[in-house]
């Protein structure tokens, strides 16, 4: 199951048999607990503030991506690039659709997520995790994905977004999230999480010298602090990001 399914339903299943297993020794089936002599489950994710993405590793990954033949095959080249160059959620991204993009711009309004819903299934909602709609500037190799991807893209599409699943229906999050674990080791990157590519962009905010402000405006974070909630204000659009990340990816317009 940690294989297959990741830390989370690793960990909650031990939980669950620890505690059904816990009942049968109390009911003296059983003399002791064997899941109590199982070792900790040792998380794919790292420790919590694992390190963002190194410049080279993201040039690389870049290059990488087109090269993969399972990219290729999953229809991961253009989506994880998204994610590179924007911060998005994976939910997020998936809601995407052509209308939100404006490419002459080079902005996109993220005002939707992917999720899924007992006894409905994957929909599409009209708001985002953090709850606040968001315009982000994009930064030129991501604005030249979406337009190769526009006029190339001839997969089936009844869902409406720009990144279907291969039958043309909503995209699972989980089960992107599930191809990109697989396909990490590939890669070279076997404990980056799609997640990292979050921490990597607010990383490179930071490091930019731009504000918490701006790095929450871009990751869609609903507060940052009571302080600058109250007296900054919220929903700009910041080109400097776009311009931050198209300078790491050694993009210009020479």
């Amino acid at each position: 199951m940690h294989r297959a399914h990741g830390d989370g339903l690793a960990v909650q299943a031990k939980t669950l048999l620890k505690g059904a297993l816990h009942l049968a020794v109390m009911a003296t089936v059983l003399t002791s607990n064997p899941v109590r002599d199982i070792s900790p489950i040792q998380s794919k994710r790292g420790p919590k503030g694992s390190k963002a993405l190194t410049t080279n590793e993201l040039r690389g990954l870049l290059k990488a991506l087109p090269a993969s033949e399972y990219c290729q095959k999953y229809d991961l080249v253009d989506p994880i690039t998204m994610l590179i160059g924007t911060g998005l959620r994976r939910s997020e991204l998936l809601a995407l659709r052509w209308e939100d993009i404006d490419l002459d711009r080079c902005v996109m309004q993220v005002k939707g997520g992917v999720v899924r819903i007992k006894g409905k299934g994957l929909i599409r909602q009209d708001s985002t995790k953090g709850g606040d709609d968001r315009t982000i500037a994009l930064p030129k190799f991501a604005v030249d994905c979406l337009r190769q991807r526009k006029e190339l893209w001839r997969g089936p599409n009844t869902a409406g977004v720009i990144f279907p699943s291969s039958t043309g229906t909503l995209r699972d999050p989980d089960n992107m999230g599930k191809q990109w674990r697989d396909l990490r080791d590939s890669l070279g990157l076997p404990d980056v999480t799609s997640h990292r590519f979050r921490k990597t962009v607010a990383t490179l905010i930071d490091d930019s010298g731009l504000s918490a402000r701006v790095a929450s405006d871009q990751l869609g974070h609903a507060r940052t602090s009571m302080t600058q909630d109250v007296y900054m204000s919220r929903g700009k659009i910041h080109t400097e990001v776009a311009s931050a990340l198209d300078r790491v990816a050694s993009i210009n317009d020479e």
